[in-house]
């Protein structure tokens, strides 16, 4: 008797077809006996674990208000992936933070909505409410979080292996010695190479790909109900991403996790998500399944979002952004394609003009030591025997995975590594033999965007002042000049003049990069 009421809830979620009114008369075909079996095992396995509630957040400072997200509504449901997506600035990570009490209060304030969860014992909360102490009971035990920048996420001082074995003694009561255990299982289960060796090792002695799988480690430590993936993916190589993607897609299935994963990158989410919310400006503009949105998109944004994938086949005047998708006069613009001749013209122009920059059998070599009698050691090669020309005006792609050597290659291009052997020349001149005011006059012209912006970036000062600094030490301008040039520039990365006065912690990853 108490089944048959909720049979109706049941078709009017799925859409069954079938006889309702009764209940035996329902059963007697087998086909939708079948059906509802399903059902019903698909609404145990697939219950809401989070569900956010028009929620509102705001950041307080020097007595103005900012909101940063505007009503947002959205559930996760056990073992499931749900993406979180938008451009930069959008309000991702914060909503993210907030679902785990991340961001300090003040600044941030919650003027309405709520975040309900349901914890292991089955018991539902609201974040919101909870104080402190409640809070890391469910923060990394429950709810796990993977941070975009994981060498900003990871202790510095401490070994990979410690922080983990920390994470673990923080909310299971073993010792040292089973932690330590577990923690080695852990790096052997994210597949990181010779896990014994990693757990003695500091972050700074591993690559992008290699800390993030410690991160990842450190996350399922206790098997969390919930994992929070804030773009994992976004600092490293395409091969790597794939590599990453699969082993979450792994740890999920093992581990029975929901996982919300936050990306601009659509690609990557259409190859992890089940279910897809498009965030713009601080509200939720559009929500559905993985198929059904990207192949069929219905807000403006959204088809903006998919539109702005580059075409590999077609060279274009500039690269579309989503104002031009969302402006249809300006839509036209962008799908004028460069034609073969014209591109031929330039290569040709490009090959006929002396190069800018020449790379002539630079090797590297780190950790190399001499002896007493001027005897080197072997080191680590890093680069080996690399020829290249770059021509003003034109874009050279340096391609490879992690480790490859691509980023060593562009230290020393701007004198933070030094070449082994061979010759390095710009506008002629070797860049390893200039001093003084040539030097000076070099690094004002050749200048590099780092991959981790939050780590370019100095904590201590706003990142107006930054700008403003380069400016400053190579004395270009007058104070005033050089405060209206950083506003200018702002504009430019589509920031807003007055975010000249905050930190870089206050940026989205996105939004620093712009800023480096």
């Amino acid at each position: 008797m108490q089944f048959a009421p909720t049979l109706p809830v049941i078709f009017s979620s799925y859409n069954l077809v079938g006889e309702c009114n009764s209940p035996l008369r329902f059963l007697k075909s087998a086909q939708t006996t079948v059906s509802l079996i399903h059902v019903i095992f698909d609404l145990m396995s697939h219950d809401v674990i989070l569900s956010v509630q028009s929620l509102q957040i705001d950041f307080q400072q020097e007595g103005e208000t900012h909101t940063a997200v505007k009503g947002v509504s959205f559930d996760i449901r056990a073992g499931e992936t749900l993406a979180l997506v938008g451009e930069s600035g959008s309000g991702k990570s914060v909503t993210a933070l907030s679902l785990v009490r991340l961001i300090p209060t003040p600044p941030v304030h919650y003027p309405s909505g709520k975040i309900t969860y349901v914890q292991k014992n089955g018991k539902s909360v609201d974040v919101l409410l909870m104080s402190d102490q409640q809070m890391q009971s469910i923060r990394g035990k429950e709810i796990a979080c993977i941070f975009q920048e994981p060498m900003s996420a990871l202790n510095p001082l401490m070994t990979c292996g410690k922080q983990v074995i920390e994470m673990i003694r923080q909310h299971e009561s073993i010792d040292y010695n089973l932690a330590r255990e577990k923690a080695l299982r852990l790096f052997n289960e994210v597949k990181l190479p010779m896990a014994e060796h990693m757990l003695d090792r500091y972050p700074h002695e591993l690559s992008g790909g290699q800390k993030q799988r410690v991160m990842i480690a450190m996350a399922i430590a206790c098997e969390p109900r919930l994992l929070i993936a804030d773009e994992p993916t976004t600092a490293l190589d395409v091969s790597m991403q794939g590599v990453i993607i699969d082993l979450l897609k792994e740890l999920q299935a093992k581990y029975k996790m929901a996982i919300l994963f936050i990306s601009h990158d659509l690609n990557v989410v259409s190859a992890l998500a089940q279910h897809i919310a498009v965030m713009y400006k601080g509200e939720m503009v559009e929500q559905g399944t993985c198929d059904s949105l990207l192949n069929n998109p219905q807000h403006p944004y959204t088809k903006g979002l998919l539109a702005c994938r580059p075409n590999i086949k077609v060279r274009v005047n500039h690269l579309a952004t989503l104002n031009d998708f969302l402006d249809p006069k300006k839509h036209t613009k962008v799908a004028e394609a460069i034609s073969h001749t014209t591109f031929n013209n330039r290569i040709a122009s490009f090959a006929s003009s002396k190069p800018l920059l020449e790379l002539h059998d630079v090797s590297i070599v780190y950790n190399q030591k001499s002896s007493w009698f001027g005897k080197k050691s072997a080191g680590v090669q890093a680069v080996n025997r690399v020829s290249l020309m770059l021509h003003e005006g034109s874009t050279l792609g340096l391609l490879g995975e992690s480790g490859s050597g691509k980023t060593s290659i562009g230290k020393a291009l701007v004198r933070l590594n030094n070449t082994s052997e061979g010759a390095m020349l710009y506008k002629g001149q070797d860049i390893q033999n200039l001093r003084g005011n040539a030097l000076n006059q070099y690094r004002r012209e050749v200048q590099m965007i780092f991959q981790d912006p939050y780590a370019a970036l100095n904590p201590r000062m706003r990142i107006g002042d930054a700008i403003e600094e380069p400016m400053h030490v190579h004395g270009l301008h007058g104070a005033k000049q050089r405060h209206d040039k950083m506003h200018e520039l702002l504009a430019l990365v589509g920031l807003h003049s007055d975010q000249a006065k905050r930190y870089p912690h206050e940026f989205s990853g996105g939004q620093r990069q712009r800023i480096t």
